[in-house]
């Protein structure tokens, strides 16, 4: 194995807070509107690793699958596997979302099964966080959010945008019909959960565990 400087940002021993902990999420729950047209949640504490590397290069890909289980998903998209989900960034970046406290053993993975590689893997699981958002209303939540076309057609199951959001800048992810995902800055938190406060106000929007 490469030399690599390998930190556990997150040791078993010591306890972590999501970035909206202080707006008590989970006192919310199940207090919303019956039949909300909106619901969200945040996937907190999930490990987000930032990995590079060469996509036209079959060993790249084949390690790739072979520490993770997943393909390199092309442009704007990204593959699932239960809680863990790879995501495309760019010709050569990928996002990898693991779950919380997975982090550290799926970086360890991955440099051995691709060393000797030029690769590059970050832990930036400090720096952002995911909201999903589920229901029939999410979209139009969507429409009056951004600028960006979310109609079927132009955004599959699979989809994954980087684009402006509320005036600030997101990732739009839709994991399911009527499933989307926001990735946002842990520091645009408290900004976005107002936002969509204010946003799925004619809908109903319920707050879930």
């Amino acid at each position: 194995m490469s030399n690599a400087n390998l930190y556990q940002q997150r040791p078993a021993d010591i306890a972590g807070q999501s970035s909206l902990h202080h707006a008590g999420l989970h006192e919310l729950a199940g207090k919303g509107r019956q039949g909300a047209g909106v619901s969200l949640r945040e996937k907190s504490l999930l490990g987000h690793l930032v990995l590079r590397g060469d996509a036209d290069d079959a060993n790249f890909a084949g390690g790739v699958h072979k520490a993770l289980g997943l393909e390199l998903p092309g442009a704007l998209t990204l593959v699932a596997n239960g809680d863990t989900s790879l995501q495309w960034l760019g010709p050569d970046e990928w996002l990898l979302i693991v779950p919380g406290g997975s982090e550290f053993e799926v970086e360890r993975t991955l440099r051995e099964t691709l060393d000797g590689q030029h690769i590059s893997v970050v832990n930036v699981s400090g720096g952002q966080t995911l909201l999903e958002l589920r229901g029939p209303k999410v979209r139009e939540l969507l429409m009056k959010s951004s600028s960006y076309d979310v109609h079927p057609k132009n955004f599959p199951v699979g989809k994954a945008v980087g684009t402006v959001f509320a005036k600030s800048q997101l990732v739009i992810r839709r994991t399911g019909e009527e499933t989307w995902e926001l990735l946002i800055r842990r520091s645009f938190s408290d900004y976005f959960w107002l936002w969509l406060q204010d946003a799925s106000a004619e809908y109903g929007l319920a707050v879930e565990a």
